[in-house]
């Protein structure tokens, strides 16, 4: 581990100020960062996650954090690997701190009172999301959620982050979930494996970590719930409804364009 030691020129000239955490080390194999994780902190306040994050004995730190108020602290230089991703995989990488740049926001988070980013947050959010992709060439389907890739361990940034708010300024990808309608079929207990396989596969190829089993196990569960708490919010229940493959393919779509 290579500690940063006191203090570094900020990647971002929207870094107002820099805080150099000590859990720091060199991207494994030469990697360059071309994935952009956002998560919440967590905590009461930025501060006491600026804290957290700086010291040895957390076993975690993050690129950034932005405070409910837009501002942005540095913590770990861009060339540097963070600790925030832990156990996590996206498109069959499981190293994903060696390939990312981490953004904490600030919000207490499910088990403290989550409530919603509040507008220069987001806006803050949104401006330091948009100078990393565009200065590390980062696909829009490489902006991604730390639920995303850790489905059965994290839910954050949670559904009340804005992500559409993100995708219009240029910023991942985003479409208009399909509407949820009760009673709209799907694949529930007793479907066919056949068509839980292939629901599970179009999963895998949009780059969850999920495997082709037929089954509704839990691992399927945590990937769709997942998949809507970003892209589906009105109905969190993990279940593979009409709504929730409809939305899927749309974004598959989305992603073949950018990908071709």
């Amino acid at each position: 581990m290579t500690s940063v030691a006191g203090s570094f020129a900020p990647d971002s000239t929207l870094v107002a100020d820099v805080v150099a955490a000590a859990n720091v080390e060199p991207r494994r194999g030469g990697q360059k960062p071309d994935l952009l994780l956002l998560h919440y902190t967590g905590m009461k306040s930025a501060a006491a996650a600026v804290a957290w994050l700086a010291r040895a004995d957390s076993r975690v730190s993050c690129h950034y954090i932005v405070d409910t108020d837009g501002r942005i602290t540095q913590q770990v230089p861009e060339a540097m690997r963070a600790w925030h991703a832990g156990v996590s995989c996206w498109a069959g990488e499981v190293d994903i701190n060696s390939c990312s740049i981490g953004i904490e926001i600030q919000n207490p988070g499910h088990e403290m009172g989550y409530h919603p980013f509040p507008d220069a947050q987001m806006a803050a959010v949104a401006a330091l999301s948009r100078d990393i992709v565009v200065r590390h060439t980062i696909a829009a389907r490489r902006v991604l959620a730390h639920s995303d890739v850790a489905p059965q361990r994290k839910i954050d940034p949670g559904e009340k982050f804005n992500w559409r708010f993100l995708a219009e300024r240029g910023v991942g990808i985003w479409v208009p979930p399909s509407p949820v309608r009760d009673g709209d079929g799907g694949l529930g207990d007793g479907a066919p494996a056949a068509g839980i396989v292939a629901a599970q596969r179009m999963f895998a190829r949009f780059g969850y970590d999920i495997d082709a089993t037929g089954v509704l196990d839990r691992k399927t569960v945590a990937v769709v719930m997942a998949f809507q708490r970003r892209y589906r919010i009105d109905r969190i229940d993990g279940r593979i409804d009409l709504s929730t493959l409809a939305t899927l393919e749309r974004l598959l779509g989305e992603v073949s364009v950018e990908a071709g």
